[in-house]
């Protein structure tokens, strides 16, 4: 079951994309008040989406897309570089480490394991683990998820 801010956030969604003007900008800083994280109703969120101790410190820019089975840990920023028009999308089944920052016109891809306090500022292909300010490649998921890494070390 999805916790609190993304229920939140999944509610606050349908409402921004039913067209409804004012009660978004109100929920998101609800929002950002009650659960101390920013997930704006305009970021695009895939399914089974988790966030580590209810998204504590994790800010994710209004443009954002991220895939599905994503797993955000605390005090995240996912934003926009100066300069740059666009932000990072994020594929599906990604993890990311606590006190990351991804920023710029970049993508990563799927099956992408990103280390706690890394800065991200370039694309990364599909099956990467990668880590570090700023992140370089130190290893392959060899085409398995987070999920099934996790299952293999317990």
């Amino acid at each position: 079951m999805e916790r609190p801010p993304v229920l939140f956030y999944r509610f606050n969604h349908l409402l921004h994309r039913g067209g409804i003007p004012v009660l978004p900008k109100i929920f998101n800083w609800l929002g950002r008040l009650i659960f101390a994280c920013y997930l704006p109703a305009s970021a695009t969120i895939g399914k089974r989406f988790t966030l580590g101790y209810w998204g504590l410190g994790v800010v994710i820019h209004t443009a954002s897309v991220i895939g599905e089975d994503c797993r955000i840990a605390q005090n995240v920023t996912i934003g926009r570089n100066f300069g740059d028009q666009l932000v990072p999308v994020i594929g599906n089944r990604v993890y990311i480490g606590a006190g990351s920052v991804l920023f710029g016109e970049i993508t990563i891809g799927d099956n992408v394991v990103i280390g706690a306090n890394s800065v991200v500022n370039k694309s990364w292909p599909h099956d990467s683990i990668i880590a570090g300010n700023p992140a370089k490649l130190i290893g392959t998921t060899k085409g398995k998820s987070y999920l099934e890494m996790d299952r293999v070390v317990k």
